[in-house]
């Protein structure tokens, strides 16, 4: 969009924002035709630029965000509201605040919501006023960027109106992140470019910026800038201009032990500044990224790590303090233990007080999109990395060529800022993001190779660009025509003339820079303005995954894989917001990774479902912790040494209203035999007792078997030791606790396909046709079945269903669809399983069914078993001991479920 009509747009948003009311579609074109007479705008835009301006705002304006979810301690007691009646405390930095949002074109109802969501955040932070020692602990869980670091800058405009006077962002691992943190924290709460105070040149040191630009008055103090992290001599300097805390004092801070040591040191050193106790001021601690370094992982229950120790140690050096972790993964942080708070460690950062979960806008591009609804428009699939950059790889791996998928990838990012362009977005960023080793000195070659190929194309464009249809000889620039067709004939404002016209302003301005910890690592500036923005390929690790925002992210190329859910989820940059340009992005990602996110997504939304319906029961947050705790899944949410205290530590696994599948399956034969063994010897036990079959669609149904066939079954039945939710004494535990009430009788399905041609076989007499699966082949090169695929499900989608009559479904389905409703969210395609898995009083299911598994590679296929026997379990909700199983975990059993730990650290040629 051309600055003129970026201006417009501006103006119109805060016009619209200061009427009260619903816009319509003829209110939006009225208040742009009245502020496009004026003389600033007077015969400059064009009819269809202000159509398709004010589509642009219908659009936005369409856009939703509720409110979330809040867990409160019992002892939590409003202050806010009377505060605010009483006239203590004021809205000089939250009103700027809000003018830079509505300048920026968020639309009202999102501002409403985050103005809405602060004030609950606010209100669970100690007040200020009150003189007397508190201390507050708190977490807000937003979604991979969606706007944590704008919430949390709401929130600090907020908090140094009600008189909070100092505070402290601590920002991420890694310089790179800090800085980008320093510069949202100038625009939306300073008002001045720190990097400028920084110089010596008074000339250069009244830069004004956002909010700054409305009000100039009382500028907060900063002690560090977006040149240079916190520094004890340079903070001194600046304790002249503290004074009697007129104003608040901020500083952002990297997550480094050398620095909080630095900041402690000089806190300790300066608690007593020009008669002014520095200690007793109210302190605000906002932990970005709060489940990363900040955990204590020691082993011992009287131990810390030093960050965990030195940020504890900060808090308490104030009487008055409060400390509020800011993740999207909040695993980690909720596996704290909450009694760890004795007087030698301090307190720790278990979230006692408060959790609030934030709703993501409805316009957010998250998993839910990309992975399940939209996934063939936006997923592309890797499947020749194998050969020339596998994914496991050692430090010293060449990189000599590019896998052809990274190559495509390259070419559709350049023909998608073409388009770009062609849109009117010439003046906003473009990004296309890299992460495909976690080796800096790998990253380094990647780098190189990605180079080479943008430098082709830009040599080929420069040559034969402007020829025409006959340009399409050049074999590069017939490389991107057939991209083109390929991924965006079909996209609007996308016509082939349109986008070989704009290729060379696209190849001129774009660099390809590697983003690590290594001396070779470029800044990620998008603060270059002019007419062009950014068009920047990102090639890195470990930086790129937290936190850190590419702006435009447009094409996503990921070679990496972890077990961890945490991990994964932070490294999909490629969440967010793509207004204007959704329908261009693409994420290459292998097959293994589809099936990881889609699952993830299922875990991170049943983990926010569970914090309304704990809100609702009025829970608190330990109370919350605990049903984390006991999430199926919670066993490889997060790196092992964030899970507990100890080298050997008891896990309440629930099941209760929960799926469970036989996911993984060793390919040993003789175990395989036992296991289809074990299928036949239910079937006839099933026949014995002269029970009567159903025939579903699905298959073949035994309604009320009792409880001890299928326990039997189980007994015999071996899946694989790195799935801990199938082991048998797991499954045996929870059976046996709820065999004479809950789970005395189950429904027994045997599912057969649908496919006419689908693979036949027998089950004691019962013909069942298989089910394909496709599984991963890193797994199956160790003699492991993983399903992989898009749900990474043995199941079919509905298979819960099963067993439950038509009045239950249809009133499931629809509690569910309100549910959606209450939240703002688009129901999805596919239900999730545990709407039909927690009816009340429903029968628990188990499912049979052959699977034949497949895969992509010929040289693999001598490793397949044939058809296997695997099953899926339903089990109800559940009122015996809150659902939940004892279940113990040592270092020794993790390892042999997961393997060695993955590395979180970047350092030059050394793993992440």
């Amino acid at each position: 969009m051309k600055p003129l009509l970026s201006s417009l747009e501006g103006m119109t948003s805060m016009y619209m924002a200061s009427q009260t009311g619903p816009h319509t579609a003829q209110s939006i074109r009225d208040i742009i035709a009245q502020l496009r007479s004026t003389p600033m705008f007077a015969g400059k835009v064009e009819d269809d630029e202000v159509e398709e301006l004010a589509r642009l705002i219908e659009e936005k304006y369409g856009i939703s965000m509720g409110l979330g979810a809040i867990v409160d301690a019992e002892d939590f007691r409003p202050w806010l509201h009377d505060a605010r009646i009483n006239g203590e405390i004021g809205d000089f930095y939250w009103s700027r605040y809000r003018r830079l949002l509505n300048l920026k074109g968020l639309p009202k109802s999102v501002i409403d919501a985050t103005d809405e969501v602060t004030d609950r955040v606010l209100d669970r932070l100690g007040d200020p006023k009150n003189t007397s020692p508190w201390s507050r602990r708190g977490m807000v869980v937003g979604h991979v960027q969606s706007g944590k670091t704008a919430n949390y800058t709401g929130l600090i405009c907020k908090a140094a109106d009600a008189g909070y006077r100092l505070i402290v962002v601590i920002a991420g691992i890694h310089n790179n992140l800090r800085n980008q943190t320093q510069a949202r924290i100038d625009e939306g709460f300073i008002g001045r470019d720190t990097g400028r105070l920084a110089h010596a040149n008074k000339a250069q040191r009244q830069k004004i910026i956002g909010v700054g630009t409305f009000d100039q008055r009382e500028f907060p103090v900063s002690l560090t800038n977006t040149l240079r992290d916190f520094n004890k001599a340079t903070a001194t300097t600046n304790t002249s201009q503290i004074g009697q805390y007129n104003v608040p004092v901020v500083l952002v801070i990297k997550k480094n032990s050398s620095t909080l040591k630095n900041l402690l040191e000089w806190l300790k050193e300066h608690s007593v500044h020009q008669g002014t106790q520095m200690v007793s001021q109210p302190m605000l601690l906002i932990d970005d990224e709060a489940d990363n370094a900040s955990i204590n992982t020691a082993y011992a229950r009287d131990e810390v790590t030093r960050i965990n120790g030195q940020i504890r140690e900060l808090l308490s050096l104030f009487h008055r303090s409060c400390y509020v972790g800011y993740t999207a993964t909040p695993f980690a942080n909720i596996f704290i233990d909450p009694d760890t708070d004795d007087e030698a460690l301090k307190q720790d950062l278990f979230p006692r007080h408060f959790i609030i979960g934030l709703d993501a806008p409805s316009n957010y591009f998250g998993a839910q999109k990309v992975f399940l609804d939209a996934r063939d428009q936006h997923v592309r699939l890797i499947d020749d990395n194998e050969d020339i950059l596998p994914m496991k790889h050692k430090i010293d791996h060449p990189v000599d060529v590019l896998p052809e998928s990274l190559v495509q990838a390259v070419r559709a990012f350049v023909v998608a800022r073409a388009i770009r362009n062609a849109r009117g977005q010439q003046a906003a960023h473009a990004s296309m993001l890299v992460n495909a080793s976690r080796f800096t000195d790998v990253q380094g070659r990647l780098r190189s190779r990605v180079a080479d190929v943008v430098g082709r194309i830009r040599d080929a464009v420069a040559v034969d660009g402007g020829k025409g249809h006959a340009a399409l000889r050049n074999p590069e620039i017939a490389a991107l025509h057939a991209v083109w067709e390929a991924e965006y004939a079909n996209a609007e404002g996308a016509d082939w003339s349109d986008v070989q016209a704009r290729l060379h302003e696209v190849l001129v301005a774009a660099r390809v820079v590697e983003v690590n910890a290594s001396k070779r690592s470029q800044a990620l500036d998008y603060d270059q303005g002019g007419e062009h923005g950014v068009t920047v390929i990102a090639v890195g690790g470990f930086s790129l995954s937290r936190g850190l925002t590419l702006e435009g992210l447009t094409v996503s190329y990921f070679l990496r894989n972890s077990m961890m859910y945490d991990t994964l989820m932070q490294m999909g940059r490629w969440f967010g917001y793509r207004p204007g340009y959704e329908d261009l992005c693409r994420v290459w990602i292998p097959a293994d990774g589809v099936g990881w996110y889609a699952h993830i997504h299922e875990a991170m939304d049943d983990l926010q479902a569970q914090l309304k319906r704990m809100e609702l029961a009025k829970a608190t947050p330990e109370q919350f912790g605990l049903a984390v705790r006991s999430h199926p899944e919670s066993l490889i949410v997060t790196a092992r040494n964030k899970m507990g205290t100890g080298r050997e530590f008891p896990m309440k696994v629930g099941l209760a209203g929960k799926l469970v599948e036989t996911t993984r399956i060793r390919t040993d034969r003789e175990q395989l035999d036992r296991n289809r063994n074990a299928g036949q010897d239910l079937v006839a036990a099933i026949r014995a007792r002269g029970l009567a079959a159903d025939h579903p669609s699905r298959g073949i149904l035994y309604r009320s078997v009792p409880v001890d066939l299928v326990r039997d079954f189980l007994r015999v039945f071996r899946a694989d030791a790195a799935d801990p939710l199938t082991d048998p004494r797991l499954m045996s535990d929870y059976i046996d606790a709820r065999a004479d009430t809950e789970l005395k009788e189950w429904d027994v399905l045997f599912a057969s396909a649908q496919k006419a041609d689908a693979t036949e076989d027998e089950l004691a007499g019962i013909r069942m046709r298989s089910f394909g699966r496709s599984v991963g082949e890193a797994d199956l090169r160790q003699g492991v079945l993983a399903i992989s695929g898009t749900s990474r499900r043995v199941g079919s989608p509905g298979d819960e269903r099963v067993g439950l009559t038509a009045e239950q479904i249809d009133a499931a389905t629809q509690a569910f669809r309100e549910e959606c409703n209450r939240q703002g969210k688009e129901v999805p395609k596919t239900l999730p399983p545990r709407i039909f898995c927690e009816v009340p009083g429903r029968r628990p299911l188990i499912i049979l069914r052959f699977v034949a598994p497949t895969v992509s590679d010929e040289a693999l296929h001598g490793k397949l078993p044939g058809i296997v026997l695997a099953w899926s379990i339903c089990f109800p909700p559940s009122d015996v001991q809150g659902g939940t199983v004892e279940y113990v975990v040592n270092t020794i059993r993790m390892r042999e479920m997961f393997g060695e730990e993955e590395v979180e650290e970047e350092a030059l040629g050394d793993p992440e």
